[in-house]
């Protein structure tokens, strides 16, 4: 087949593995739907090695990366590296994000 589909819909978790729902083989790219105010987990990715691309889709919140608050809202696009710590905080009104991550060559 040289398509697949997958509805995040389908899914009632907070975060749908999107890449592997898919069967992506080398990109990986999940949707987190947040609720008002929730925190994320605070982590980085040196043990993998990818570097993330953050992507608001619905509501706002906030990235921390390594002590600075990136605010997040659609159509922003935030790059993350390996090494960065980073935590997402939703906002009052909650926050749906998409991360896709490669690792770095």
């Amino acid at each position: 087949m040289t398509y697949r589909i997958f509805d995040t819909a389908e899914i009632e978790e907070r975060r749908k593995a999107v890449a592997a729902e898919l069967q992506a083989s080398t990109i990986k790219v999940n949707q987190f739907d947040s609720q008002p105010e929730q925190a994320g987990k605070e982590h980085d990715e040196t043990g993998s090695g990818q570097e993330e691309i953050y992507i608001p889709v619905r509501g706002s919140g906030v990235l921390h990366v390594d002590g600075d608050d990136v605010p997040l809202e659609q159509g922003r696009f935030v790059l993350v590296t390996p090494e960065a710590t980073r935590q997402v905080v939703a906002g009052p009104d909650g926050l749906t994000y998409v991360v896709v991550g490669a690792v770095v060559d």
